[in-house]
């Protein structure tokens, strides 16, 4: 078994108080502490575009809440754990593959700043998982501020029990955006929060390279944390169409989408609000159509000011987008290394610091125009060369789960029972932007050989 010790006493846990063995059974789900209601959560969704009345928690457990030691209620979820009333035929269980991926991805999240469900444990649990092949079986146990979707309005809202919807958006409200309790429509209002929370999510991601890989409205927690890492991945070379899911086939949710495809489903979390929004359904969706139409704003903002502050600038200039733009675009061009690129432009801001961005992106007028334009932008900030470099370093990370990484991680937990490559990983994308002994391999991008260009679903 792996416990986030660090995660559990920050939700009140002590480590210490039980033994190894009975941990393992409590996030197994053999074993229930005190208070512990266990339930499947049922929600709808649109998934790849196709709306599905019911789908639910088919291998997914809530086994309660808990106020955590900053006083924010967290619920504590089992995934693997068995069947559900939401199965369809499936067995509930999960591999050990799935569980470490989520484990890993979700903490790198956390540590790159980026909101995110949290892995409090994952334990094997010596039992056949059957899939193409047979599979170690395992369980994790993952944290949210709420598991409560985009697809658990569409839910009610598909049969028509407006109750249901409402007395869900006064929790929502009350759990997660207390400050709309007041507000003259907050349910229009809780519509534009979510949104606004969305859109600086999505913004996260673009600028870390993050690609979710199945957006569907019931992967979209209106939490606004990061939600089910199945077959999520990180760009290697920059390309804005660029899709690893396997079950992706035309695109929808490639990397360049994603702030389209937020909005698309935030226009379907407005439309199940629609009766509560307006009495008149003309205004109600004029209204909420206006709220859905500032995504674009939202997001452009945000995303603006991550990229403004990958590059070292603060102050906010009018060519701020055409010049991230065009780093961008040098990048692809030349079939850059996102990650690598904007670490190597931390040392650039010296002229005698750029080898490893021209490494990256040649040394053509492009370049040299870029560079050229960007210190000027440096100079006019009274940044000097050393500041640059200290906040970029801060902001752009030297180790990501890369997919291969990932991959290796699984391979070597499946096939030999060995969690050390795991466990070391885990070290360095938990400490992402601080160098550490003997991991030149960890930073580097996948050669050839290694390559990762498709990843899976772990249902």
């Amino acid at each position: 078994m792996r416990l986030n010790e660090p995660l559990a006493r920050e939700l009140g846990f002590d480590p210490a108080a039980r033994s190894s063995e009975d941990w393992a059974q409590i996030f197994s789900g053999n074993a229930l502490l005190p208070g512990t209601a266990p339930l499947a959560m049922a929600y709808a969704g649109h998934q790849f575009g196709n709306f599905v009345p019911q789908l639910g928690d088919g291998r997914a457990l809530l086994l309660g809440e808990v106020i955590d030691r900053h006083g924010i209620r967290r619920d504590i979820q089992l995934k693997g754990a068995g069947r559900t009333p939401f199965s369809r035929g499936g067995d509930g269980r999960a591999a050990i593959g799935p569980v470490l991926r989520e484990y890993i991805l979700s903490e790198a999240m956390h540590a790159l700043g980026v909101p995110a469900t949290r892995a409090l444990a994952a334990v094997t649990t010596g039992e056949p998982v059957y899939r193409e092949n047979v599979l170690p079986g395992a369980v994790l146990t993952r944290v949210a501020k709420s598991h409560i979707r985009v697809g658990t309005f569409q839910y009610f809202a598909a049969r028509g029990d407006m109750e249901a919807v409402r007395a869900l958006a006064d929790y929502v409200i009350e759990r997660l955006y207390p400050e709309l309790g007041g507000s003259e429509n907050r349910y229009l209002d809780l519509v534009e929060a979510v949104s606004a929370r969305q859109a600086r999510l999505v913004a996260r991601w673009l600028a870390i390279g993050f690609i979710h890989g199945v957006m569907n409205t019931d992967n979209m927690a209106l939490a606004g944390e990061t939600i089910d890492f199945g077959p999520c991945a990180f760009l290697d070379e920059y390309d804005p169409t660029k899709v690893f899911s396997s079950i992706d086939q035309f695109g929808r949710y490639a990397y360049g989408r994603q702030p389209h495809i937020a909005q698309w489903n935030i226009a379907r979390l407005a439309e199940t609000m629609l009766p509560l929004i307006d009495d008149d359904e003309e205004r109600a969706i004029a209204r909420a159509t206006s709220v859905v139409e500032q995504f674009v704003r939202h997001y452009n903002g945000a995303f603006v000011g991550e990229m403004r502050s990958k590059i070292g600038l603060q102050d906010e200039q009018d060519d701020d987008l055409s010049l991230i733009q065009r780093l961008l675009e040098l990048m692809q061009e030349s079939k850059a290394d996102y990650n690598t690129t904007f670490r190597a432009l931390c040392s650039a801001a010296s002229p005698d610091g750029a080898a490893g961005l021209h490494a990256q992106l040649g040394e053509g007028d492009g370049i040299a125009g870029w560079l050229e334009q960007w210190r000027r932008r440096l100079e006019a900030e009274g940044v000097s060369a050393a500041l640059a470099s200290e906040r970029m370093e801060a902001i752009n990370p030297l180790y990501i789960p890369r997919n291969h990484l990932v991959e290796e991680v699984i391979a070597a937990a499946e096939q030999r029972d060995d969690f050390g490559p795991f466990e070391a990983l885990l070290e360095r994308v938990t400490r992402p932007f601080e160098p550490q002994p003997d991991s030149g391999h960890y930073a580097d991008p996948a050669r050839p050989d290694e390559r990762v260009m498709r990843t899976f679903c772990g249902t």
